[in-house]
């Protein structure tokens, strides 16, 4: 069983940076992981994901070269960087995992793990 755990959410205003961190219990080094965000009234979208070494990336196009995914295996720990923050980045960010064959999935049916999301709040 994995179990997920989102940090590093909060409020901050337009133009700032936060780093959301996902720690993952039990041996997830050969997982593939991704973020998912959730604003109100508006369908899970994908955000990053990356594959189990690392060496592999894909960002939705509305964070590409503003948010950077990244991990530490040996911290069984999973981040997300987030630069440049806008107003519209305001959701619950989720992290996911999965074990497949498939590497990096970009949609949240492919993901049988998730944490329970921590809170970004974007003010203009």
């Amino acid at each position: 069983q994995v179990q997920l755990v989102e940090s590093g959410g909060g409020l901050v205003q337009a133009g700032a940076s936060l780093k959301l961190s996902c720690a993952a219990s039990g041996r997830t080094f050969s997982y593939a992981m991704g973020w998912f965000r959730q604003a109100p009234g508006k369908e899970r979208e994908f955000v990053a994901a990356i594959n189990w070494s690392g060496g592999s990336t894909y960002y939705a196009d509305s964070v590409k070269g503003r948010f950077t995914i990244s991990r530490d295996n040996a911290k069984n720990t999973v981040y997300l960087q987030m630069n440049s923050l806008k107003p519209e980045d305001t959701a619950v960010y989720s992290c996911a995992a999965h074990n497949s064959s498939r590497g990096i999935i970009t949609t949240p049916h492919g993901y049988p793990y998730w944490g329970q999301g921590t809170q970004v709040t974007v003010s203009s």
